[in-house]
């Protein structure tokens, strides 16, 4: 799974809101559009999904939803499309999208505004925060202390760092003695193999398990076992407001059918890997399949985990996050309670 550009995502959403301020969110597209299908004459409403990069396991739930027919059963022809440069968000808030994919912590330039974009988090992908350091194994960054006087890779976001200053300084440990370098890896495990660099901040069901797929030992620790602040929601699912607000049972048979499409996935890894393979129109999985299939095999038990129900927020999670930005100023608004909404999942 390719880098987040954190520079790019917060540069777009800024660009987005200073256009939003001046046209009307979400006037182009948030209008349910129809599509006929020869099956049984029956009219389809016509839905765009943007995901956040190229296709990967945290998006098998969709992809399968799509290929067995739960959308259209739904009453919804689904298109699945890239992110723009300018970010999925931009997208899914001026209604060129109904739906996207984003983050809570990248979320947060989208809502700090005086004219935020039209956006609202209505599922969680992934139930915890799978995100954490990896590095060599043997090198010492089995904890946040590890990293003093070793080299990171960053993508020079201020709430990456300021992450890494808190659960270093959690242990006693000083962020001023980290190494930054700029982070343009593309395949950890190999790079940390060639010793381009010492710690990278990844994704467990991509970056870790592409170690173990690679055959490089590394060591591990999640930021939500050292703080659970930062047990926020990583990825999330964003709807278009004003899709939300002018066609609310579209926007619920969208989330049901895309709930079995990851209840499949939960239920049949390797299928669903399969079903994402198939669909995968980027050819970004070719050559991956081992890893894919691992992948998928280690997320299945990760998209509900010890939540009631698939995609369900927890407020006080989501709450707290934003708290902790507002405290560190990396907002300038109390984002608390913004921004989310558990009311068009299935019950």
């Amino acid at each position: 799974m390719r880098k987040l550009n954190w520079k790019k995502i917060v540069a777009g959403t800024l660009s987005a809101v200073m256009l939003l301020s001046v046209t009307a969110c979400g006037s182009s597209g948030t209008k349910s559009e129809s599509a006929s299908t020869e099956a049984g004459k029956k009219k389809l409403t016509k839905v765009t999904f943007c995901l956040d990069w190229t296709p990967n396991t945290n998006h098998t739930g969709i992809y399968a939803a799509k290929a067995l027919g739960y959308y259209e059963d739904a009453g919804l022809d689904v298109e699945i499309v890239q992110p723009p440069e300018n970010g999925a968000a931009t997208m899914c808030a001026s209604g060129q999208a109904q739906f996207a994919i984003e983050a809570q912590d990248t979320m947060a330039a989208a809502l700090d505004s005086d004219n935020p974009l039209g956006i609202t988090a209505v599922a969680g992908l992934i139930q915890h925060n799978t995100s954490g350091i990896i590095s060599r194994k043997g090198d010492g960054i089995t904890s946040p202390k590890g990293l003093e006087g070793k080299t990171y890779s960053t993508w020079e976001s201020p709430i990456e760092q300021a992450t890494l200053k808190t659960v270093m300084k959690d242990e006693g440990a000083d962020f001023s003695k980290v190494k930054l370098i700029p982070n343009n890896i593309t395949d950890e495990p190999a790079a940390l193999k060639a010793n381009q660099t010492d710690a990278i901040w990844v994704f467990y069901g991509w970056g870790g398990i592409n170690a173990e797929v690679e055959g490089v030992d590394c060591d591990y620790w999640n930021f939500k076992d050292i703080d659970s602040v930062f047990d926020y929601y990583t990825p999330v699912m964003i709807a278009n407001n004003d899709f939300l607000k002018n066609s609310p049972d579209e926007a619920k048979a969208f989330l049901a059918a895309t709930k079995k499409g990851y209840q499949y996935a939960i239920d049949n890894p390797k299928k669903a890997a399969d079903l994402l393979i198939a669909g995968d129109d980027t050819g970004s999985l070719k050559g991956s399949e081992d890893l894919v299939y691992k992948s998928q095999e280690w997320l299945s038990k990760q998209y509900v985990a010890d939540a009631d129900n698939w995609g369900v927020i927890d407020e006080t999670r989501w709450n707290n996050f934003y708290k902790w930005l507002a405290e560190n100023k990396l907002t300038t608004k109390d984002l608390t309670g913004k921004g989310f909404s558990n009311d068009y999942l299935p019950k």
